[in-house]
């Protein structure tokens, strides 16, 4: 009887651990947990008339005053990339290649989301489940605050050394292209399949180059603020228009709130204000 229990033995455990690894298997797998929606700061953009000028094109003594713009004038040149029919552009996606005075090459690879009658919760959630959250540390993520319209935006930034190349000037487009798709993040390579986005970025022309001189300063609750007059071609092909951009960066929501309330109160109370929303890519995109 005993040596018949020996024997049993091993086999009853061997029964018992493949029961307990079969429970295992049917056992519902734990819920995968996504990460939190990303954290962005702002950048509140209020667009002036060229009243808020003076003779030579550059922030009056009166706007400089009245927004603490006291920086002297930095050369910035910039092109955006994309096909003819703007195949980028359709799918949220904007690539911009910039040249600040002294400065490195930038390469801006840069995914919008719109903000609906002021829903950033919703944009936020819709951005992360495509994949746009907390946890990707290469895009950075801003609510751009403009006069009635507010865009949330993830950018991916990457340098390029500019030896070689003086001021702001920008390579030809062919080799700004090369770069550019050389560098591609995934997030665009592959917001299609069978890697679209290095294809259409590949297919891509530059539109531009403008070159923009920006003021900077400080008011209210930001310390980063800026005026930037950017001369670019009249709709018709000739003659040069000036776009004036006011802008504060702020961390704060709240502060955001307060900043875009104010300067467009202080602007309106000048007759410097624009009341409508120049989106530079899309003017760039459309005229260059």
């Amino acid at each position: 009887m005993t040596s018949t229990l020996r024997a049993l033995r091993p086999a009853a455990a061997g029964s018992v651990l493949a029961l307990a690894v079969s429970a295992a298997l049917l056992s519902p797998a734990s819920p995968a947990h996504a990460a939190a929606n990303a954290v962005p700061t702002y950048e509140v953009k209020i667009n002036l008339t060229v009243a808020a000028l003076d003779a030579s094109r550059a922030p009056s003594a009166a706007l400089r005053s009245a927004f603490g713009i006291t920086g002297s004038a930095k050369a910035r040149s910039y092109s955006y990339y994309d096909t003819d029919n703007r195949a980028l552009d359709a799918e949220g996606w904007s690539v911009r290649l910039r040249h600040k005075d002294g400065s490195s090459f930038e390469e801006t690879y840069k995914k919008r989301f719109p903000v609906t009658d002021g829903n950033l919760d919703a944009a936020l959630n819709t951005a992360n489940a495509a994949g746009f959250d907390s946890s990707d540390t290469n895009y950075k993520a801003e609510v751009d605050w403009g006069y009635g319209k507010q865009t949330l935006s993830f950018s991916n930034e990457k340098k390029r050394s500019a030896s070689g190349y003086s001021g702001t000037s920008l390579p030809s487009s062919d080799t700004g292209r090369g770069w550019l798709v050389s560098d591609v993040p995934g997030k665009l390579k592959d917001a299609k399949p069978n890697g679209w986005g290095a294809t259409t970025l590949g297919a891509s022309r530059a539109h531009g180059p403008v070159t923009a001189k920006v003021y900077s300063g400080a008011w209210g609750a930001s310390d980063d603020a800026s005026v930037e007059v950017l001369p670019v071609v009249g709709a018709d092909g000739t003659g040069t228009e000036y776009v004036v951009e006011l802008s504060f960066k702020t961390d704060s929501r709240t502060a955001a709130a307060d900043l875009h309330k104010n300067s467009i109160a202080v602007a309106e109370s000048n007759g410097w204000l624009y009341r409508g929303d120049i989106l530079k890519t899309q003017l760039i995109l459309d005229r260059y």
